[in-house]
């Protein structure tokens, strides 16, 4: 069975960086091979529903930013490891959340990392 496994989620303090990893877990005669497909990160916080953050292609030519993060967040991945990352910078307490990674168009979920930018 598939899986997505996200970590690196903390607290740090407004102006601080953080990066995500999210590994996918696959077994024999999985459908589903990371490196074609396209993945997405996603955040909720508390109250509020979930909300896009970004995406990237299976070949890293393209990516797209919700317009609350562009300019401090990256999307990148490895494909020869199966992660997918999010480097975050310049973190201000509206990016505090529970960070998810997808298979972007898919209902396939990690469980999530938490994000609390506090001063």
């Amino acid at each position: 069975q598939e899986q997505l496994v996200e970590s690196g989620g903390a607290l740090v303090q407004p102006g601080g960086s953080l990066r995500l990893s999210c590994t996918a877990f696959t077994c024999e005669g999985s459908r589903f091979v990371f490196s074609w497909n396209s993945m997405s990160w996603y955040r909720q916080a508390a109250g509020k529903e979930r909300e896009f953050v970004a995406d990237i292609t299976p070949e890293s030519d393209r990516s797209i930013y919700a317009d609350s993060v562009k300019g401090r967040f990256t999307i990148s991945r490895d494909n020869s490891q199966n992660v997918l990352y999010l480097e975050m910078n310049s973190l201000n307490s509206e990016d505090t959340a529970v960070y998810y990674c997808r298979r972007t168009g898919h209902n396939l979920w990690g469980r999530g990392t938490p994000v609390t930018v506090f001063s």
